[in-house]
């Protein structure tokens, strides 16, 4: 299992650790009108999915608006969730203060669906821990960084030439 810290502090996560070459598993997440999202609403496209464990945190928005600025140039073939677990209307009021209305965060607050099946689920606070996950057309993952610590950034240009080498 990945071995994360939050703040410097060790934390379990719970779930399976995800790696290349693995079948990208399933999820069932909360847009935020509280529609169930899943991988298979993404389906043929291919998927960036950016963790973080809220968007009211410096990191986690710098994060959210990296990625949504670089996946946007990229066209309508590759689809971009940023997920946490803030509540819905949380997000969307973050989306609406940031100016991404576009933007799709997607909250696991519910059930811990995600957190669980990727192995992001940091027991100890009830949040993500902060990665990223690039998973290609047929539902493959092509690319997996748990970061470390989780007040740091994720590595943005790797993520993003994993997801360029799959357009």
């Amino acid at each position: 299992m990945a071995q994360v810290t939050f703040k410097n502090n060790p934390v379990t996560l719970v779930g399976n650790e995800v790696k290349v070459g693995d079948k990208a598993p399933e999820f069932t997440v909360l847009a935020n009108d509280l529609s169930p999202v899943t991988l298979k609403d993404s389906e043929g496209k291919v998927r960036l999915i950016s963790v973080v464990p809220s968007l009211d945190t410096g990191v986690c928005d710098a994060q959210t608006r990296r990625f949504n600025e670089e996946v946007v140039a990229l066209g309508d073939g590759v689809a971009f969730y940023t997920v946490s677990v803030d509540l819905p209307f949380a997000q969307k009021r973050w989306c609406a203060a940031a100016g991404l209305e576009g933007a799709h965060t997607v909250s696991d607050h519910k059930e811990l669906s995600f957190g669980k099946a990727y192995g992001v689920y940091m027991e100890e606070l009830r949040l993500l821990a902060r990665s990223v996950f690039v998973i290609d057309k047929e539902g493959t993952v092509t690319y997996v960084e748990y970061v470390p610590e989780g007040t740091s950034h994720p590595d943005y240009e790797a993520a993003i030439a994993a997801v360029k080498a799959l357009i």
